[in-house]
């Protein structure tokens, strides 16, 4: 009973990611490739993505604090995280890259500076909501098959 209870919260958290946009079918096409074999694939996915974006992130900080209004570097650092967003479904932070890259395209110094703040802020968002999902998998046990979110 419990571990139905834990099913329904983590169904419920997940429908919320994606109520509130922060995740999109492409999250869910991570979760199909689950099985017997690797039950926490989606979960490890999703581990190397914020291990991979923590880094971009700085890549990001640091070519922004040495190569002032170097347009051109920004975009193409910031190109590597959007495209990492994309590939797990994290698609307010995707929107969020894709508007620096659009600053960065109007030489937009200013509007780099405050989406970049916003991507961060999406970025710690997704990593706490997605690390408490994966906790309430964790502790409901084997689920079987994934589930989509009503409506997706």
């Amino acid at each position: 009973m419990e571990y139905a209870n834990l099913r329904r919260q983590a169904a419920s958290l997940k429908r919320s990611l994606f109520d509130q946009g922060y995740l999109d079918e492409q999250f869910c096409q991570i979760e199909d490739l689950q099985d017997e074999t690797s039950p926490n694939f989606a979960e490890e996915v999703v581990s190397l993505f914020f291990k991979d974006s923590v880094r971009l992130v700085t890549n990001i900080e640091q070519a922004m604090e040495k190569y002032p209004e170097d347009f051109n570097r920004w975009d193409a650092h910031m190109q590597q995280l959007k495209g990492s967003c994309y590939s797990i479904g994290a698609s307010k932070m995707n929107n969020e890259c894709t508007l620096f890259r659009n600053n960065c395209g109007q030489e937009n110094a200013e509007g780099c500076m405050r989406s970049f703040q916003k991507v961060k802020r999406e970025h710690a968002i997704l990593r706490q909501k997605l690390e408490s999902y994966f906790q309430l998998l964790r502790q409901a046990g084997p689920a079987g098959t994934a589930t989509r979110p009503a409506g997706k």
